[in-house]
């Protein structure tokens, strides 16, 4: 494995880096939580740049590149708290479809979301748990199709995602079907980060034909690859967010002033700082190491992102407990900047499992004796 980045990655990192913090600053973000603005055109901004499709293979569509550049661009959205529907789209629709066999379902579901096209995975219950060996949702086969019932919880973009992948059980085995959003009945649920769109998707009765039954030789093993993606790119996007915390809580000791010097001066604040600098380091290698397992097909894929997901729940808390300290009585305003990221990396981590759940994942793992 090589761990360092070439000289197209770092371009890709800095571009977007550049482009993100011009296209989405905190006042569109403060105008998506008003509802005095959409994020249509940040999204269609991303579309043009063929970003969504970055890492889908060019045959259905995508731009050919691997989860190392997708988790690069993710990292830079989780800075600027992307508002917009890329991440489900991207890191855990486009997985579960790229499992299929047949090219023409590929080409048909995957290719639109290089023009727009968005979707995302319905696989959680109302308990939280994401196991695809014990989905929400089953089937019965009918004529012509299959008929759904049941109810998925905590579906990221649910109430705004073209399609939806959901994993089904029946008396012969699970299915992965590819559902319309417009048959399921969507409800957005309240979220701490306000710009995130947390819903559940009630299906029960839709009928889904047989052309949308994803042909998957593996149902369970696919949505379980899906799902380390897609923990793969919400850590990234808790690291991007972390460090924007980071950045503006270590900009504001270096102007704020108390007894004549810097408040950045005093020990007390560079031990916190040194503190969550190195949790935020320590959770961005893990989560690009993670996506370079998926890219090469490392079996250490699964084992990667838990520890990538426990590396940025710990930074999130360290951060979120420091950078409001730092900013004093006026960080915990609405009218500071700082929880529109904070918000960001505080739900993030309660998507797909916190730090303590995938930790228990890593000790499994260790305890097993799985090759590490």
């Amino acid at each position: 494995m090589d761990f360092e980045l070439d000289e197209d990655q770092i371009a890709l990192q800095s571009a977007a880096a550049e482009i993100l913090q011009k296209e989405c600053p905190p006042s569109l973000l403060r105008a998506v939580i008003d509802g005095k603005g959409v994020d249509d055109d940040l999204w269609q901004t991303l579309v043009g740049l063929d970003w969504p499709a970055l890492a889908i293979d060019p045959d259905a569509g995508g731009s050919g590149a691997t989860a190392v550049e997708l988790g690069l661009v993710i990292e830079q959205l989780g800075y600027v708290a992307d508002p917009t529907p890329f991440l489900a789209t991207a890191t855990q629709f486009a997985p579960v479809i790229e499992a299929s066999s047949d090219a023409e379902q590929r080409r048909r579901f995957l290719g639109p979301i290089a023009t727009g096209g968005t979707g995302t995975l319905a696989v959680a219950g109302p308990t939280g748990r994401w196991d695809p060996a014990d989905p929400p949702v089953s089937a019965e086969r009918t004529s012509g199709g299959v008929r759904l019932s049941g109810r998925a919880s905590f579906v990221i973009d649910g109430d705004r995602a073209d399609e939806i992948a959901v994993l089904a059980a029946t008396d012969s085995g699970p299915l992965a079907v590819v559902v319309p959003r417009a048959d399921a009945t969507v409800t957005r649920e309240p979220a701490f980060d306000l710009t995130m769109h947390v819903t559940t998707v009630d299906l029960t009765g839709v009928t889904v034909p047989d052309d949308r039954v994803l042909a998957v030789d593996d149902p369970t093993a696919a949505f379980t690859a899906a799902l380390e993606s897609a923990v793969t790119g919400l850590s990234l996007m808790t690291v991007g967010a972390c460090q924007r915390a980071f950045d503006m809580a270590l900009a504001y000791t270096k102007e704020r002033h108390q007894f004549d010097v810097p408040i950045g001066s005093f020990q007390a604040l560079k031990h916190k700082a040194v503190d969550m600098y190195t949790l935020i380091e320590r959770a961005r290698a893990l989560g690009l190491f993670a996506a370079l397992c998926i890219a090469e097909g490392d079996p250490r894929r699964p084992l990667a992102a838990a520890m990538a997901k426990a590396a940025a729940g710990d930074a999130q808390h360290l951060v979120f407990k420091h950078t409001v300290q730092f900013f004093g009585g006026i960080g915990f305003t609405w009218e500071n900047d700082l929880h529109l990221y904070l918000r960001r990396a505080k739900a993030a981590e309660l998507i797909f499992g916190g730090a303590a759940h995938h930790r228990a994942i890593v000790g499994r793992h260790v305890l097993s004796g799985a090759d590490l």
